[in-house]
């Protein structure tokens, strides 16, 4: 892509900047923006901050409704997906790098634990299923080194459910999150940039291939594109499925600190 920052081979960054963005937790925060991902050729992506502090729609629904077991939710933002399986009777946890957004997944009654994809989770290797909605495929700015690690969370035969870019794309770029009041003066309050990328379902779709993974399906909801992908990671004698008790207690093991789960005890 024309303009992208190129990434450096390796481990993606653990903790891209939404974590210090001001104006994505301002956003949070209101529940509504104008929020965008600006890259570095000055082209704009607007976020849909208004859709992920509702409810959980009818679209959000059909895909909790193909959700196995237990759930990690990476990227739960505020926290309707979350909520909404929590309601359920689900065993959930949503994990966020923005304290802003675990506090609102808090709020609404669901588990949040302040954390990186790419950081030591509870549960490592049994969860049924992961989610990777609102274009947290995206997250670390390389997707197979994403696929790579949602494979290591999930149990033996689990299921990952991406939502995809609406156009056939791949891009691997650094961007920063902006809030815009007026594109055309060029005032903003942003953020620092972070490595991320957008990926269409053909383009995930092959990446999965090459790297294991057995497409489980794909579908297109509204405007909104998803891939279903099963794991072909061999079970292990000792693996056990997370549950509510685990996650609680996994979660209130840890000291509050700016990595710990704003979760009341």
């Amino acid at each position: 892509m024309k303009g992208a920052a190129r990434l450096a081979p390796g481990r993606p960054s653990p903790a891209p900047a939404w974590e210090t963005s001001d104006p994505y937790a301002a956003a949070l925060r209101s529940g509504h923006g104008p929020l965008f991902l600006r890259r570095t050729d000055g082209w704009l992506l607007p976020l849909e901050v208004e859709r992920w502090c509702a409810r959980a729609d009818a679209v959000d629904l059909d895909v909790l409704d193909r959700c196995e077991g237990a759930v990690l939710d990476v990227g739960c933002g505020p926290g309707r997906l979350v909520a909404e399986l929590a309601a359920r009777g689900r065993t959930v946890l949503g994990i966020d790098v923005s304290e802003a957004a675990v506090t609102r997944t808090v709020g609404l009654g669901g588990q949040s634990l302040r954390r990186s994809v790419f950081e030591p989770l509870p549960g490592e290797g049994r969860w049924d299923t992961v989610l990777l909605m609102d274009g947290n495929v995206g997250i670390g700015g390389d997707p197979r080194a994403l696929l790579g690690r949602v494979a290591a969370l999930l149990a033996p035969g689990g299921l990952l459910i991406a939502e995809t870019a609406p156009v056939d794309v791949d891009e691997r770029l650094h961007v920063q999150l902006v809030d815009v009041t007026d594109v055309t003066d060029g005032h903003a309050a942003s953020g620092s940039p972070f490595p991320w990328a957008r990926i269409g379902t053909r383009a995930l779709l092959r990446r999965a291939a090459a790297t294991g993974w057995r497409t489980a399906g794909q579908w297109t909801s509204g405007e909104r594109r998803f891939v279903a992908l099963r794991s072909s990671r061999r079970a292990s004698s000792s693996a056990e499925p997370p549950n509510s008790a685990a996650v609680i207690s996994s979660q209130r093991a840890r000291k509050p600190s700016a990595d710990s789960p704003v979760t009341p005890a």
